[in-house]
């Protein structure tokens, strides 16, 4: 019997999503190689926007219907200072997302062996999250405008657009999520006491459809005092389902308290596997240390993880999870913003060294 192919459209995209992505692929190659039980076909896409700036476009004309070929996406970073943020995250990022409807955005946190975060006294046990951000509707549906521009009643809006079909399946995914975890608890983050429409909606559909999972405990807050919860409270935290625009903020602190962004994986999935979904480190492009050979390669290789967990090889998603871990436990192979400094080919080698000598 042949081996399963996993085949992966990599996008590097802008800044150092180029040398990330490329460190990945390393890893995902070698923890294939090491596993033996499945193999790896990777394309790479120069969609960024240095082509968007050579040829008017950010990806060619049939680039999605390219995308549904694959079994996943392995995308890097959007964002150049020489464009409009807004251009360029509509022309890649969330074209492929919103396209292909990959409507749920799951981003793991915890503590990794090794890193201190920021919160005095906080360790792996009490700081292991997964946060559930909607991922088509909201405030990021697209639906708004600007009129009267360059006048004095110049009005600029953004209406944030919720479904019963988009708010039911990304909570269900979320309880679905928080059922196969120990803790079995899911909190609901909304600003159902200020936005009394769509909020309020998200409540009741919550409220409605929770009975289904009786094996689940929930909790409700709104997102102002969830902030303050994951920093003074965390071990009460397990799994978390919000907005698109409110878990898209949580998710960035819920990093920074992990230690670093650079860390921090992202899955935007089609659960329902119809087409790809797609894998990225949330830290950005960031211009300023690109090309330096410094950038953090470990939401590459986290999102790697996930990658291998979604396609079906657990086992080899487990070894590159441990190959991680053991590299950050020794403390010898950090990045800069973990206080080290290592290079983004020095702790890719570690790695590397680590999935070899990996006895799982």
């Amino acid at each position: 019997m042949s081996k399963p192919t996993i085949r992966i459209a990599a996008i590097p995209g802008d800044g150092i999503g180029t040398e990330v992505i490329e460190a990945g692929m390393e890893v995902l190659h070698a923890v294939s190689e090491r596993d033996g039980n499945f193999d790896i076909d990777a394309e790479t896409f120069d969609w960024s926007t240095q082509r968007y700036l050579d040829h008017g476009d950010f990806m060619p004309e049939d680039g999605l219907d390219t995308l549904r070929t694959f079994d996943a996406i392995f995308f890097g970073s959007a964002g150049d200072p020489r464009v409009p943020d807004h251009i360029t995250l509509w022309g890649l990022r969330l074209k492929i997302c919103q396209t292909l409807d990959q409507y749920a955005n799951v981003r793991p946190t915890k503590l990794l062996p090794g890193i201190n975060g920021p919160l005095a006294g906080v360790g792996p046990k009490e700081l292991d999250w997964v946060i559930v951000r909607e991922n088509s509707e909201g405030e990021y549906a697209g639906a708004g405008g600007r009129v009267h521009q360059g006048l004095p009643e110049e009005v600029g809006f953004d209406v944030s657009v919720f479904t019963r079909v988009g708010v039911e399946r990304i909570q269900r995914f979320a309880f679905e999520l928080a059922r196969k975890r120990p803790r079995k608890l899911l909190t609901l983050v909304t600003k159902s006491n200020a936005q009394r429409h769509g909020m309020v909606f998200w409540d009741a559909v919550f409220d409605e459809i929770k009975g289904d999972y009786p094996d689940v405990t929930t909790d409700k807050m709104l997102v102002d005092a969830m902030t303050q919860r994951m920093v003074l409270k965390p071990e009460s935290i397990d799994t978390v389902v919000a907005t698109n625009l409110h878990a898209d903020v949580l998710s960035d602190l819920a990093a920074a308290l992990s230690g670093s962004l650079g860390i921090a994986p992202t899955g935007n999935l089609r659960p329902e596997k119809n087409v790809p979904s797609m894998f990225e480190p949330i830290h950005g492009s960031a211009f300023d240390i690109m090309g330096q050979g410094i950038a953090n390669p470990l939401g590459s290789f986290w999102s790697g993880v996930m990658l291998l967990e979604y396609n079906d090889q657990p086992k080899a998603a487990a070894r590159l999870m441990q190959a991680i871990e053991r590299v950050t436990a020794e403390g010898t192979h950090l990045t800069q913003d973990l206080g080290g400094t290592a290079t983004t080919r020095e702790i890719t080698d570690a790695v590397l060294e680590a999935i070899r000598q990996s006895n799982a």
